[in-house]
């Protein structure tokens, strides 16, 4: 009804609880709009289905205030009547009397025949919209539901608050208003939502259109950590696009596989049917030491479990039910399950992302008005979304991270032990009889963790790198905890609690280290060469190797060569993803380039070198090499971490030398890296 009132061009709608005291409560919902003549109730409103928005829509007929109508299906005014037996309708237009129309279902159902079920519209000299007044006022009595909680009233102030974009400046003003005369209590005190936003360490805004991306980050600082404020930004830049799995979150097959290179960045094409993005994002950090310091915690937890998550909006008014409690269209709470560490879940961000009716006409809202309809462009927009919020996500974990350094304790990370946290995480499942389902997958989680704690603290792994594996890992566990106790779907608690055990299954199988021995690089080279010829000639990337000439010299190293052909993949997997980015597809024949070779001529010893044409590197050495941080969409921060642990283990080192030291090619301008063997026997 509310949506109902902006396409009648209204300014304010103002919704009434009266008399919530007594047996008998009203509904009244007034908007100041342009109202209704006896000739629209007659031949639309009484209509069922009439497609006079859908026609204004279609032809761009737009309103005095410059608005595209929402409605399309014609059966939104019927929700009135769901809410109670007993309606009566006023209404004016300009320049006309005023109409009244009472329904009363009790004597339409009483009537033997449908001809005898009569309707009276009938005009009056105005009585509510006096002088030049216009709109229309719905009163609903004999409600179906006629018990309110001040819980479910503040529910309905939320929802209907937020029916215009708190982020968007509209040309046009709409705002809406809830009154309970007898409780004015609760509808007190609801927390501004700006000032709470304020208090929020990260935003993120973005623009998307024509294919081409503007961003901006801002880090505000927190109280209390000497941490300084940072900001970045980019404009007219290419947008990464996580690429569309093959299988659903359970591993079901999704059909059909192409055989072409999925696509790593985002054209003018991928936003056909959807138009231009606009998108601002706020995140909080929910560690206790942090969260003491923004003021209010309880508030502001309170706040971010009510409102968290990503709300759509379409010229600026809102699309229901994203972002309401229980729901997660981008899928955020499981993906932050895959990388703990970097990705935001619903809990700890606002966001608000508004498209335009205009140009969005491929995303058609679902009947119930709960959603789009789950077609392509709404799998479109679900990618482009993620997209621009993994920027976020990444720049949000360079200062995440120095927050972490200033305030950890410095715990012996052996003493960290994971007993404690997987023994709440049985008692939680036994209390929600998921203990048949989770109890294999907990203890192997167990089995697994303290495998890989024993193998790195003997294979004498620096504290700091095993300090941020370990926390990264109960981060895991802590968001496992808290969808069993939340009352997640149990399929969904499944899938969490093997994403947990498969990124254990990958530290302990990395550090198996296996039987080290003499080994050739040229044979290892060559080995990863044949490994990925099929991928070479699908990426159209042309392969430079001096190093597997005839005349070049062959050294041998001492090394676990499955360990090692693992690190020199990861590497190739990188290269050919950026070299993606740089060169797209869609620019017809692309000058892709990877150069492998042995350089002898590093001071620290032999290495194998690896350089591309791609975008190059932005980041520093240290937080490449750190667990889950990644620039890919779909990246889970994992290969160049990996890639330096298997130096480590086997006596070397990942490096990040420069073009010039490491005698690459000069047309090869982008990532060089190198794995330094160290000087041997």
């Amino acid at each position: 009804m509310v949506k109902n009132a902006y396409d009648a061009d209204a300014e304010t709608v103002t919704v009434t609880l009266k008399h919530l005291t007594t047996p008998s409560p009203t509904i009244v919902v007034e908007d100041d709009g342009e109202g209704m003549t006896l000739e629209t109730i007659r031949d639309i409103w009484l209509v069922p289905a009439h497609d006079h928005r859908a026609v204004q829509r279609k032809e761009s007929q737009r309103t005095r205030r410059n608005r595209l109508p929402l409605g399309e299906k014609g059966l939104g005014r019927f929700a009135v009547h769901k809410l109670g037996d007993k309606i009566q309708l006023v209404t004016r237009a300009k320049d006309s009397l005023e109409c009244v129309v009472d329904i009363d279902w009790d004597v339409l159902i009483e009537k033997p025949f449908l001809s005898e079920a009569d309707v009276t519209v009938r005009t009056r000299t105005p009585q509510v919209f006096i002088g030049t007044r216009t709109g229309t006022m719905l009163t609903i009595s004999r409600l179906r539901e006629s018990n309110w909680t001040r819980g479910e009233v503040r529910r309905l102030l939320r929802q209907i608050t937020s029916i215009s974009s708190p982020f968007e400046d509209r040309s046009d003003r709409f705002r809406t208003l809830l009154i309970v005369p007898e409780r004015p209590e609760w509808v007190a005190g609801v927390p501004d939502v700006e000032v709470l936003l304020d208090r929020a360490p990260w935003r993120f805004s973005f623009i998307l259109e024509d294919g081409q991306l503007d961003w901006s980050y801002e880090f505000r600082g927190v109280t209390g950590i000497k941490l300084a404020p940072r900001s970045a930004e980019m404009t007219a830049t290419s947008l990464l696009i996580a690429s569309r799995r093959d299988v659903d979150i359970y591993d079901d097959d999704q059909g059909a596989k192409s055989k072409k290179p999925k696509k790593v960045t985002a054209d003018a094409n991928h936003a056909e049917g959807i138009g231009p993005i606009r998108g601002t994002f706020f995140a909080f950090d929910r560690d206790r030491e942090v969260l003491a310091k923004l003021g209010d915690t309880q508030l502001v937890q309170n706040f971010l479990d009510e409102n968290g998550g990503v709300r759509v909006y379409r010229d600026g008014i809102r699309v229901y039910n994203y972002g309401e409690p229980g729901d997660d269209w981008l899928g955020l709470d499981l993906r932050r399950v895959n990388t703990p560490g970097r990705n935001l879940s619903r809990n700890i961000i606002i966001g608000a992302i508004d498209l335009s009716l205009a140009h969005s006409q491929k995303l058609q809202e679902k009947t119930n008005r709960e959603g789009f309809v789950e077609n392509d462009a709404y799998a479109r927009l679900q990618e482009l979304v993620l997209g621009a919020l993994s920027i976020f996500e990444v720049e949000r974990k360079i200062d995440k991270d120095n927050i972490r350094t200033l305030t950890e304790k410095g715990n012996d990370p052996e003493i960290r032990n994971i007993s404690q946290p997987l023994m709440a995480l049985r008692n939680a499942a036994k209390k929600h009889n998921l203990s048949a389902e989770l109890d294999p997958l907990i203890d192997k989680a167990e089995k697994n963790y303290n495998e890989m704690r024993d193998t790195m603290l003997r294979a004498g792994l620096s504290g700091m790198g095993l300090a941020v594996v370990f926390h990264e890992i109960q981060q895991g566990v802590r968001l496992l905890f808290d969808a069993i106790e939340s009352g997640g779907k149990p399929e969904t608690i499944q899938v969490q609690a093997r994403e947990l055990v498969r990124m254990l299954d990958g530290f302990t199988e990395l550090l198996r280290k296996g039987d080290r021995k003499l080994h050739s690089l040229k044979h290892l080279i060559r080995r990863v060469r044949d490994l990925n010829k099929i991928r070479f000639r699908a990426h159209n990337v042309k392969l430079i190797c001096p190093a597997l000439e005839d005349n070049t010299p062959d050294i041998e190293r001492e090394f676990s060569f499955g360990l090692m052909l693992g690190a020199l993949n990861n590497l190739l997997d990188n290269a050919f993803y950026w070299l993606q980015v740089r060169w797209p597809e869609s620019e017809g024949t692309a000058p892709r380039q990877i150069y492998i070779n042995i350089e002898q001529e590093l001071a620290e010893g032999p290495a194998i070198v690896v350089a591309d044409n791609g975008p190059g590197l932005v980041d520093d050495p240290e937080r490449l090499t750190r667990p889950f941080f990644s620039r890919r969409p779909d990246g889970m921060g994992i290969g160049l971490y990996y890639t330096n642990m298997v130096m480590e283990l086997n006596g070397g080192r990942l490096g990040f030398p420069d073009a010039e030291e490491a005698n690459a090619p000069k047309n090869l301008d982008g990532a060089v890296l190198a794995l330094i063997f160290g000087k041997g026997r």
